[in-house]
């Protein structure tokens, strides 16, 4: 008797091992969004929408109940797409919209709710998410994966805040979320395969195309993108070509949908301007970062690109 109960209790132990490390090597069923701006709020969406169980965090009331109208009226317009009649319509807005809730501390959200995935979209401060997730990491249960859905900043250099190096990735979201299909996951180097497993199902889980990639700067999108951006103004300074022939050449020679001087106001001259000072900073000696005088002149003015009215073009408000 005495070995069959000691045989019971190592069995235990194990299966107790095999739920806390569940959402480390499964099937991920709650997450929890941190900030509930546009990407935090989109995020929520398309995983409520894909049948898991939400919390959507921000620091006040008054920001999540913006968050909450925006999904909403997001789920309205994806209703009248996929649902016939008013009554199915809304019931599915109600469906997608009873798995979300939210809270203002994310740490005791995620405690309370057990969660199995964190993704973070928060300022993107280094300083501000290391805080966050080191908080987290005390707070969160030990199965928790914690992602960041930071565009330009090192996963590495977020993760280094907590203890659980081996279950820390990237989940790089694109804006508007609902609508673009690509996911960059991203692991560092102590990235543990279960982990990287998890967060590239839960991507594909919650509708999108996944591409892997290493913590490099920008990953690949951005590493990408950026530069040639930056090369367009550039050019535009040097006085190689005009804004406008910029625009077209590429649209009408290489086959782009916008231009990358319009496509520059859309993203945001500062937010362009932030990830080139952050790789300037961190890697001084790479021309492809330098920092442009005339972006920055219109930064400084307050031309922001479509969100302030003006950038590079202007956009009179309608």
């Amino acid at each position: 008797m005495a070995g069959v109960s000691s045989l019971r209790r190592v069995a235990s132990s194990l299966l107790g091992r095999q739920l806390s490390a569940r959402s480390a090597s499964g099937t991920v069923e709650h997450v929890t969004i941190i900030g509930g701006g546009l990407m935090g709020s989109g995020i929520a969406q398309v995983a409520a929408q894909s049948e898991h169980k939400v919390t959507l965090c921000d620091t006040n009331e008054e920001i999540l109940a913006k968050s909450i109208k925006r999904i909403e009226q997001s789920l309205a317009r994806v209703a009248k797409k996929k649902v016939e009649g008013d009554a199915a319509q809304r019931q599915f807005v109600e469906g997608v919209m009873n798995r979300i809730s939210t809270a203002t501390d994310p740490c005791t959200a995620v405690a309370g709710a057990n969660s199995d995935l964190v993704v973070e979209a928060i300022v993107e401060n280094i300083g501000i998410k290391r805080d966050l997730f080191a908080a987290l990491d005390k707070a969160a249960p030990a199965k928790t994966i914690f992602a960041s859905n930071t565009s330009s900043l090192p996963i590495g250099e977020i993760a280094s805040s907590t203890s659980r190096l081996d279950r820390f990735g990237g989940l790089h979201f694109f804006n508007p979320v609902p609508m673009m299909k690509l996911v960059e996951v991203v692991s560092i180097n102590e990235t543990s395969d279960d982990t990287f497993q998890t967060l590239e199902t839960f991507g594909k889980a919650v509708g999108k195309h996944t591409v892997k990639c290493r913590d490099t700067p920008g990953f690949i999108v951005n590493r990408l993108l950026v530069p040639y951006l930056a090369e367009s103004i550039r050019m535009a300074e040097r006085g190689d070509a005009s804004l406008r022939d910029i625009d077209a050449a590429m649209k009408l020679g290489a086959g782009h949908p916008m231009g990358p001087v319009e496509l520059l106001d859309y993203v945001g001259l500062d937010t362009t301007k932030f990830i080139l000072d952050g790789w300037y900073e961190k890697y001084p000696e790479n021309p492809l970062y330098e920092p442009i005088p005339m972006l920055n002149d219109l930064v400084a003015q307050g031309r922001l690109g479509v969100k302030s009215g003006a950038g590079f073009f202007e956009y009179p408000k309608k």
